[in-house]
């Protein structure tokens, strides 16, 4: 059923029965979004801690760095001298 079909139907109903109708067509609008828009904030069977670590799992290691290097202080400091030596150039080209 199309819209405009709906509307000349809406249309027979008296006065009473149109406001009735606007009334409950609100109270879909009200509700539906609502469930639509938290339908993925709904809590799942699965512990959010699972999830995280299948996500984790999912997700490329490459761009986080040397996988060689275990500790994470030593991999800061690797990213830390990595992009300190590409800032270098910017900044021994402007002296």
């Amino acid at each position: 059923m199309t819209i405009a079909e709906i509307i000349n139907q809406a249309k027979t109903l008296s006065i009473q029965e149109r406001k009735e109708l606007v009334k409950q067509l609100v109270d879909i609008l009200e509700v539906e979004p609502t469930i639509a828009e938290h339908a993925e904030d709904a809590p799942t069977a699965e512990p959010w801690g699972k999830r995280l670590v299948r996500i984790l799992e999912q997700t490329e290691l490459a761009d986080w760095g040397d996988p060689q290097i275990e500790d994470p202080v030593e991999a800061v400091e690797a990213v830390r001298r990595q992009e300190q030596a590409r800032l270098d150039a910017y900044w021994s080209s402007d002296q």
